[in-house]
């Protein structure tokens, strides 16, 4: 038995007016992307300039030699930077643990537990989002203060075990609310608790939405400076951002650029890592995020 061919598939031709529209779109969307990663490229090009290149005239993105020993040495002479980083990481990581966890927590209570009163408090909760940070620094400065934790990372750490703001409950509660109720009432029917439910059900399907808040969490911990400055007083409890800061009073008469933008590279290097690692569980959090609810 002779078989037919398979037809061929047959695309439309693509109009003049829509490869121009398409080539026109890429080109904006190519300019922005220079616009954006130059001063990262820049930023990079200057750790690795000797110090008579950094201000030349006329600037020159490629240096003449690599100077390598501002990332190997320099950096870690002119300040403990080496100290500043481990403790950015441990502070950084709790903080972002307890950011995730607490907020998970909270975000199923108002949108599953039923409770007198539940919607008009998650409003109220909502409200705090219009207070700004700064009306809260001297209360809780002084509250810190009266319990001895100034010169702590408990200031830092601890405020993270309280579900890191209106805004990361809000998101993951949306987001809670587009997993259908028929998985939980099968775990209820099965004899699970709400935790184990919590646990092996909600917090399972959430990884968009959980991945996104660890994100924000991250760079907002990460990229603190006020906080520290305000409690931290001993360098050896500093963290990047204040170890930064230093660079600039070490020399009187002379800012190490070299030095400092190595050392800038060096903090913005795990931002950029981490969102490429976990780009399409943000992109996917952020999509589905408020569908329903």
């Amino acid at each position: 038995m002779r078989t037919k061919p398979a037809p061929e598939l047959v695309r439309d031709p693509v109009a003049p007016a829509e490869i121009v529209r398409r080539i026109l779109i890429h080109l904006v969307l190519l300019s922005g992307a220079v616009v954006f990663l130059f001063p990262l490229i820049w930023m990079l090009s200057t750790s690795l300039k000797p110090p008579d290149e950094i201000f030349s005239i006329p600037p020159k993105l490629i240096p003449s030699t690599f100077v390598w020993e501002n990332y190997t040495k320099r950096v870690f002479e002119i300040v403990p930077y080496g100290r500043h980083y481990l403790n950015s990481i441990i502070i950084v990581s709790i903080s972002v643990f307890a950011n995730v966890l607490t907020a998970a927590m909270c975000a199923y209570g108002f949108a599953r537990l039923r409770a007198p009163g539940r919607d008009w408090i998650f409003g109220v909760f909502l409200a705090t989002m219009m207070l700004p940070p700064q009306v809260m620094m001297i209360p809780l400065f002084i509250g810190f203060q009266k319990i001895g934790w100034i010169n702590t990372w408990k200031p830092l750490i601890v405020p993270a075990f309280l579900s890191g703001g209106a805004f990361n409950v809000f998101l993951l509660r949306q987001f809670f609310m587009t997993i259908p109720r028929d998985l939980e009432e099968a775990g209820l029917i099965d004899g699970c608790g709400r935790i184990t439910i919590f646990a092996r059900i909600i917090v399972p399907l959430s990884r968009p939405a959980l991945v996104t808040i660890a994100i924000f969490s991250f760079m907002y911990h990460w990229n603190d400076f006020l906080t520290p400055l305000i409690y931290l007083h001993d360098q050896d409890k500093y963290t990047l951002s204040l170890s930064l800061n230093l660079f600039k009073g070490m020399y009187i008469s002379r800012t190490p650029w070299g030095p400092l933008m190595a050392a800038s590279v060096m903090m913005v290097a795990p931002v950029i890592a981490l969102f490429f690692a976990v780009q399409r569980h943000f992109v996917e959090g952020i999509t589905l995020t408020g569908l329903k609810g």
